[in-house]
């Protein structure tokens, strides 16, 4: 009974991470992100390299300040005024030859940074892209910027986000699994 009862988990733990595991195909993948203190590049680097994708590291046109208390003070402003964020680079030439695109940012104020809306809004190829978010966070969760962008921008194919923070190679195994990769 101990024997079969052995065999029974491992098998179940199989079938478990056969489900986690990224689907063979031919999906060109991007990972965009903007990372202010190096966490988000961190898995940015990790889920890049978990899909041989392309990467494109956001830089605004004005950097936020040096002091994390000074970038939440101005993200802030943005927010609250609705400001957007000048990019020195981010718009992409050929999004015909990308499936899904891969967007990272630490959350700020419950949201995510408006150099992530300046992103979106100067590519216009992104229309009908599947897009998923990845954010670290000291303390926010992802669901705000989940709906707020989902609401914003309907033309994309918005798939579940995830929180990364102190994520391991596995949990980007599982969660691209969820999304058919």
């Amino acid at each position: 009974m101990k024997k079969i009862n052995t065999c029974i988990l491992v098998l179940v733990s199989l079938l478990t991470m056969a489900s986690c595991a990224p689907k063979a195909g031919t999906h060109k993948n991007l990972v965009v992100y903007y990372s202010q203190t190096g966490s988000t590049q961190m898995v940015a680097d990790l889920l890049a390299t978990s899909l041989n994708a392309d990467m494109l590291c956001l830089q605004c046109e004005t950097p936020y300040p040096d002091t994390f208390e000074a970038t939440i003070e101005e993200s802030r402003d943005e927010v609250k005024n609705n400001t957007g964020r000048a990019l020195t680079n981010g718009t992409i030439a050929d999004l015909n030859l990308v499936d899904t695109v891969f967007i990272g940012f630490p959350i700020w104020w419950n949201t995510a940074p408006r150099i992530i809306n300046t992103f979106i809004e100067a590519n216009p190829a992104l229309a009908g892209k599947t897009v998923a978010f990845f954010a670290t966070s000291g303390g926010s969760n992802l669901e705000n910027s989940d709906q707020v962008f989902k609401a914003q921008y309907t033309d994309l194919n918005w798939q579940n986000g995830m929180l990364m923070n102190d994520v391991a190679d596995s949990t980007i195994t599982c969660w691209l699994g969820t999304l058919g990769l």
